[in-house]
């Protein structure tokens, strides 16, 4: 038995390493690196920058349902988030799923809260991007009244500073905002 084996894995690694070297590498490609630490925490004057987790659940829930018309036209084009009829155990489930990526590095979804953490102004999220060109897609969004008194222009100014300073992305995409929504669904899809 030990014999028929010995020249199937020599087959084996010999074609293995016939393989075109990119496609290995694009396999395994990291979303940020290995040695890169996500922040978990951004203190400013006029508020602070936090991962979403189950801990921030009621707020979360509160900002984004308080804000759902606003939100299906300025953050989404879809209107199947936020929608009526989203009740705890969603905002549970979702929060529970944002923390798990952050924790796995796949992605990376803040609320953006008042300096004393009580209330969420808005998000930001950091994905991978599917679009050719682009390493990372950087998503904001403001709850309704924030949008009114202004806020919007300035998270988004600040988000862009950010992510430019803080994180190891060469070419982040901003849809719906630097790159209009139909320029960025006319963007080819990576592989």
């Amino acid at each position: 038995m030990q014999s028929t084996i010995f020249p199937l894995r020599a087959t084996l690694s010999a074609f293995l390493m016939t393989l075109p070297l990119f496609t290995v590498q694009a396999s395994s490609k990291a979303f940020i690196p290995a040695d890169f630490q996500p922040p978990t925490l951004v203190e400013t004057e006029d508020f602070i920058v936090k991962p979403l987790g189950p801990e921030l659940m009621e707020i979360d829930y509160v900002a984004y349902m308080s804000s759902i018309e606003h939100l299906q036209k300025t953050f989404t084009r879809s209107t199947s988030w936020p929608h009526e009829g989203l009740d705890m155990e969603d905002a549970l489930l979702d929060m529970q799923t944002e923390e798990r990526r952050f924790q796995q590095r796949k992605s990376f979804a803040y609320a953006v809260l008042t300096p004393d953490g009580k209330t969420e102004l808005g998000c930001v999220y950091v994905y991978p991007s599917k679009k050719a060109g682009f390493d990372a897609v950087i998503r904001l969004w403001v709850t309704q009244e924030q949008y009114d008194l202004g806020f919007d222009a300035t998270l988004y100014n600040w988000t862009q500073r950010w992510i430019d300073s803080a994180w190891p992305f060469e070419s982040p995409a901003y849809p719906g905002r630097a790159i209009s929504w139909s320029n960025w669904e006319s963007v080819p899809n990576t592989g």
